[in-house]
């Protein structure tokens, strides 16, 4: 589910402390055996709560405290060890209700201060304090409350999650008593309430705005009937009836009267609801939205929640799911509220609203990374563009910003049934044929060859455009979708920085699907670098390789090297240079490359086909496979047959990247 709950907690320690004679020991040994004791030890030994007799579900740890037995060192350890603290005081003795303030508090507090200061690291002023529980015991013996001192008290200490008077000996609010101490580890108050100001914390607030937003579906600003029965569904799993329903909206109305309109809930009301749970002490209600919603008890977004864990093969990679895009659209259409396909920067901006930050640059990345409209805004095609590009190179960001967008809620299910996990390359090469919708292609070049120009020539329908354009920007990756045999690909074009021709490339910038080594055909120096490159780190690799040669709209040079592109292509086995200009406004390159990443063992076969010798070689082996060297004409038939249809497939794929005619 994604969810995080209490019940993930393993335990729950409680320590008791108080003046000697307050009746601790008699308030353990109560809760255990059900009746009161008529002898009491000075010191009841530790006990454990079974996880299935509490009402959390969670195994509890009650641990006494006797300052005749233990030392003020083993009380500070006992402390800090402790989830929860509860100060016990006898309601009839005004001594040890005053020592609560004048003594208890204050030890409670600059121990865990202490503690905390020699571990906090980070340089945070503000440390977390212990949560306690004011006890008041021997309430049989008065008829009288101390109730009111004790609720003038908690006002000066936020720390104090709740108060009780109760009776070891009649047993009265003995198990509510242990309740309340669970509940002030499980469900505290001091992260969703202020008491001096009766009114939520900044950062609860934070997070309820949050799931209002992820909550309303048609993004109007209200809750209607219809989202919060799925609210209620997905935190509670229970639909609301109608009457509830509408008594709730009967109180909000009461108290907020901005907090209803045109019958459904605003966030003012939404927030106020939640509000009165915690007045009311039901801050287990708040806490079960919140932890849907994957807050933990700090009320930041759980690490499992958003980091769930996945595990990648070595040689594969990481795609969408069909589940992972429709969520996307749906997104997408959420808030695209004029309906025009697509996102205007406001809309962009209150898309991620529940989000800390956008994932990336509305203003540059999407522009020069996607596809986009003439304003330039991202289209519902480069929307998906983008996540998908998100995907492949940091996979762990998407399941982030799923989470933060809802993904969790809406699908009731973790972000992981959003990814794709892609079966190992080494398959892929070992079948001829990859699995994948996604490659990536690196595009590697000598400064000035127009690499970063061939990159943004996918972006655009007409190239001419680019034409005389400066490139400066740290945006490297370019995403677009192609067809290789009536199927959609996404192609991803990285465009490979290089400052120095000597400078080294490294593992991460060399592997890819397949590289495209660009050189400028009216440069005559320009060559060199790229063939320097694909002997040192292609030659001996199985990556499929494009040389292009841009600018081809100029004369073309000859090159200062010891061979000529066409040499070189043939020497090595490669398809001979592809010829490209942003003036030709011509894409049958960028569905080349995508063939390549497709078919990456194919490339061997692309060439010889060129080369005509192909079907001669074929050929030839089998026929002495079979002893089929003969004359006679209708075994040459035959044969000839076989090797027609086995390199049909070969030559469709050579028609795809040679396109429709050999040079």
């Amino acid at each position: 589910m994604g969810q995080y709950t209490a019940s993930q907690r393993k335990n729950v320690r409680i320590l008791l402390v108080g003046d000697a004679g307050v009746g601790k020991t008699s308030l353990i040994l109560s809760l255990v055996s059900e009746e009161y004791p008529e002898e009491v030890p000075p010191r009841a030994e530790e006990i454990t709560i079974p996880a299935n007799v509490t009402p959390e579900q969670v195994p509890t740890n009650i641990v006494d405290f006797s300052s005749v037995e233990q030392s003020d060192d083993a009380l500070a350890v006992e402390i800090n060890k402790a989830h929860v603290v509860c100060i016990v005081y006898a309601v009839d003795d005004d001594d040890s209700l005053d020592r609560i303030t004048t003594h208890w508090l204050p030890l409670v507090r600059a121990t865990c201060n202490t503690n905390n200061t020699s571990n906090n690291t980070s340089g945070d002023s503000e440390l977390s304090r212990k949560p306690i529980v004011l006890v008041g015991n021997k309430i049989d013996l008065i008829e009288y409350s101390t109730i009111d001192s004790v609720l003038a008290i908690m006002e000066d200490y936020p720390e104090i999650e709740s108060c009780v008077e109760c009776s070891a000996k009649t047993l009265h609010n003995i198990s509510e008593m242990f309740y309340y101490a669970q509940k002030a580890v499980l469900h505290p108050t001091s992260p969703l309430y202020i008491m001096e100001d009766q009114d939520l914390t900044p950062a609860c607030k934070k997070s309820l705005v949050r799931i209002f937003k992820i909550c309303d579906i048609d993004s109007d600003n209200l809750l209607n009937d219809y989202e919060l029965n799925l609210f209620q569904r997905r935190c509670f799993n229970t639909p609301l009836q109608p009457q509830i329903l509408d008594e709730v909206k009967s109180v909000i109305q009461k108290n907020v009267p901005d907090g209803i309109y045109n019958d459904a809930v605003t966030l003012k009301g939404f927030l106020f609801l939640h509000c009165l749970f915690i007045q009311r002490g039901r801050n287990e209600t708040t806490w079960a939205v919140l932890r849907r919603f994957g807050y933990n008890d700090q009320l930041e977004m759980c690490q499992e929640y958003l980091r769930p864990p996945l595990k990648i093969p070595p040689g594969s990679s990481t795609e969408l799911s069909h589940r992972g895009q429709q969520f996307l659209i749906a997104v997408f259409e959420r808030y695209d509220r004029d309906g025009d396909g697509a996102l205007c920067p406001e809309e962009h901006k209150m898309l991620f609203s529940t989000c800390p930050a956008a994932p990336w640059s509305y203003s540059t990345d999407i522009r020069k990374s996607c596809p986009t409209n003439e304003a330039g805004w991202v289209t519902l095609h480069g929307w998906l563009c983008r996540w998908t590009l998100m995907t492949l190179v940091d996979v762990v960001k998407t399941l982030e910003y799923l989470a933060y967008l809802g993904f969790n809620v809406h699908e009731n299910d973790s972000q992981l049934v959003a990814i794709h996990v892609t079966r190992e390359r080494r398959i892929d090469l070992a079948k001829r044929q990859s699995s994948r919708s996604v490659y990536k292609c690196h595009v590697i070049g000598p400064k000035g060859s127009g690499k970063t120009g061939l990159c943004r020539g996918f972006l655009i329908e007409d190239m001419s455009k680019l034409l005389g354009k400066e490139f400066k920007t740290n945006v490297v990756h370019c995403i677009n979708s192609v067809q290789v045999y009536g199927q959609e690909k996404h192609l991803i074009l990285r465009d490979i920085d290089v400052r120095h021709a000597l400078d080294p490339l490294q593992p991460q910038e060399v592997n890819c699907d397949v590289a495209c080594l660009v050189y400028d055909a009216s440069n005559p120096r320009s060559f060199e670098y790229i063939a320097r490159i694909y002997i040192k780190y292609y030659a001996e690799s199985k990556i499929p390789v494009m040389i292009v040669g841009t600018k081809c709209d100029l004369d073309e040079r000859r090159q200062d090297y010891l061979m000529q592109p066409n040499e070189f292509c043939e020497k090595y086995k490669l398809l001979p240079p592809h010829l490209f200009s942003l003036k030709s406004n011509k894409k049958e390159l960028y569905t080349k490359l995508a063939t390549m990443a497709a078919f990456p063992r194919f490339q061997a076969a692309w060439i010889l086909f060129y080369k005509h010798r192909l079907v001669q070689l074929w050929e030839s082996a089998y026929l002495r496979q079979f002893g089929l060297m003969t004359e006679d004409p209708k075994v040459w038939i035959k044969a000839g047959l076989g090797v027609a249809a086995a390199t049909v497939l070969g030559f469709i794929v050579l028609k795809a990247i040679s396109g429709t005619h050999l040079r």
